[in-house]
C-alpha cells in the first residue's frame, strides 16, 4: 500500500469511447473511488454539458482523462480523441485542473473487476466504462500517493496550433 498523502479535493476520472464516456468519482478528501455515470457521445456537446454538471455537483478540483495508449506506448486514433475530448474539458471547466493519464488495459481490467465481482457478462457493458473510469482514477490516486507527483500531464484548453 502506499504511504505518502494526497491534495485535498474531489476528482473524477474519465474514461473517453467513441460511443460512451465512463465517469467515476473521488469522495472529497479522494480517498474512495466511485462509478458515477455512463455519458452516451453526442455530437451537440451534451456529453461535454452533462461532465461538466457533474463535475460541479461534487465540487471537483481535478479530472483525470485516461490516455489510450499502445502496448508499445505509441498512441493511435484513441489517443488523439481523448486528447481533443480533454481539451474540450480544460475550456469547459478553466477553474479545474484536466490531465491525462495512461490508460493501458483498463478496460480488461475493468471487465475481470466485474466478472469477479460476480456481474454477469451480458450486463458489463452498463458498466464497464465507469469501472475503467474508476481504475484510471485510482491509479492517479496511487501514483500520487507514491510521491511521484501530480499525476499526469496538464492539459491546456487550447493545442501549440490554437485549436
Amino acid at each position: 500500500m502506499s504511504t505518502g498523502s494526497l491534495r485535498p479535493g474531489a476528482r473524477l476520472g474519465v474514461d473517453v469511447g467513441s460511443v460512451r464516456v465512463g465517469v467515476a468519482r473521488t469522495d472529497p478528501e479522494a480517498i474512495l473511488t466511485i462509478p458515477v455515470e455512463t455519458i452516451h457521445r453526442s455530437d451537440d456537446g451534451s456529453d461535454l454539458r452533462r461532465l461538466a454538471e457533474i463535475a460541479r455537483q461534487f465540487d471537483v478540483v481535478e479530472v483525470v482523462v485516461g490516455l489510450p495508449r499502445h502496448l508499445g506506448g505509441g498512441e493511435g486514433v484513441s489517443a488523439g480523441a481523448a486528447r481533443r475530448f480533454a481539451r474540450r474539458i480544460a475550456r469547459a471547466l478553466p477553474d479545474v485542473r484536466v490531465c491525462l493519464v495512461d490508460e493501458r488495459l483498463s478496460s480488461n481490467q475493468a471487465h475481470r473487476r466485474l466478472r469477479e465481482s460476480g456481474v454477469p457478462e451480458r450486463e458489463h457493458r452498463a458498466m464497464v466504462d465507469q469501472v475503467a473510469a474508476q481504475i484510471i482514477l485510482e491509479q492517479a490516486l496511487d501514483d500520487e500517493r507514491m510521491g511521484t507527483g501530480i499525476p499526469g500531464q496538464t492539459v491546456e484548453p487550447r493545442d501549440r496550433k490554437g485549436t
